[in-house]
């Protein structure tokens, strides 16, 4: 092979190599900032869930002394599909109904619209609590709410139309602390108690919601505390 040709298929050749450690390195640059940012969304992620478990953690469980209310305000839970009341449900409504029955309030409030299908949980609660011996003059319902700021704000409502400055406000165990967040920025006096779950069954159930339940305090906090607002 001549000169002139040997130094062609030289430069040839060198292109070559330049050409694969180029894209070699683009490939490892490429790698390296989808790791970045992989991490860094880990990162943020975590933070954000960190951020849901201590306001859980930190969450208001009362900002009085009453132990007597002008009335206990049931949060809703949905029926199931043929408008039967699902456990927690049912343990939601049967705590209120106790505590009426104990004489914390001569009064329930019953919230929740059709938020999971097309049966009103304000009135299926009502139906519950009536089979269980409250009289339906002693029962309240806000068939309108269809999450928790909802069922805070449309039943601080209800609460001043009647002049009442007081509840006891009952739901489940993980909804709760959720709940006080809310229920903090309302001008009432209030306190949480907790249903308890009706069976063992429904206690593995809690486990579940409280994971749930983190995840919609996270997005208490990021959006819907400052972007659904409602003004009681």
């Amino acid at each position: 092979m001549t000169g002139p040709k040997r130094s062609q298929t030289s430069r040839r050749n060198s292109a070559v190599r330049f050409s694969h450690r180029h894209s070699a390195a683009a490939r490892r640059k490429w790698l390296g900032l989808k790791l970045r940012l992989a991490l860094a969304a880990t990162v943020a992620i975590l933070c954000l869930l960190g951020s849901g478990i201590l306001a859980r953690h930190f969450a208001l469980t009362s900002n009085t002394v009453l132990t007597h209310f002008d009335a206990i305000l049931v949060l809703g839970s949905p029926a199931d599909s043929d408008g039967n009341p699902k456990p927690e449900q049912l343990a939601r409504v049967t705590e209120g109904v106790r505590e009426y029955e104990r004489g914390v309030a001569p009064k329930l409030i019953l919230s929740g619209g059709a938020a999971h299908n097309r049966f009103v949980e304000a009135r299926v609660m009502a139906r519950i609590a009536q089979a269980q011996g409250v009289p339906a003059s002693a029962i309240v319902l806000e068939p309108q709410a269809l999450d928790t700021v909802q069922n805070a704000c449309y039943s601080a409502r209800i609460m001043a139309a009647h002049n009442w400055r007081s509840a006891e406000v009952v739901s489940s165990a993980a909804h709760l602390p959720r709940a006080g967040l809310i229920f903090g920025r309302l001008p009432i006096e209030w306190s949480s108690h907790a249903a308890p779950p009706l069976s063992p069954r429904s206690a593995i159930y809690s486990k579940a919601e409280t994971a749930v339940e983190t995840l919609k305090t996270v997005r208490y906090l990021v959006w819907a505390r400052w972007f659904e607002s409602c003004e009681p």
